[in-house]
């Protein structure tokens, strides 16, 4: 669980800087077309804790991609994270928050409610621990 203290040194730390590493390695799986292209269906959305996952049924294709994204990311994270001196939960979180504002109008997210959500013009619902 986040304390306050540790969120507000990952959200610091994400805001002040790393976030222009973080972002781009961390969406780096966007490069691969089925990726998009799964993205573009609405099929893969992102979630609060900084993973992706599946919007709907899926299958075990998507599911494996997913699953090989997220991998990547945790690696990501994990090295940011030791580099930052927070754990990789509360870095993977701070994340998710801001890879889930950074989605654009069609995109699939997963809300503070679990439920997953297309993101429109307006800003999307994000956790109220998000910075």
């Amino acid at each position: 669980m986040l304390t306050r203290m540790s969120r507000m040194a990952v959200a610091s730390l994400v805001c002040g800087g790393a976030l222009a590493v973080l972002v781009p390695a961390a969406m780096a799986d966007g490069r691969d077309p089925a990726y998009a292209a799964a993205r573009a269906r609405g099929e893969v959305g992102e979630k609060m804790d900084g993973y992706l996952g599946l919007s709907g049924p899926g299958n075990a294709t998507l599911k494996r991609l997913v699953d090989d994204l997220n991998l990547r990311r945790k690696a990501v994270y994990t090295e940011h994270a030791q580099a930052q001196y927070a754990t990789v939960e509360d870095y993977a979180f701070t994340s998710g928050c801001n890879l889930i504002a950074a989605t654009v109008p069609g995109e699939k997210y997963q809300g503070p409610d679990g439920v997953w959500h297309e993101r429109t013009r307006a800003a999307p619902l994000r956790d109220a621990r998000c910075p």
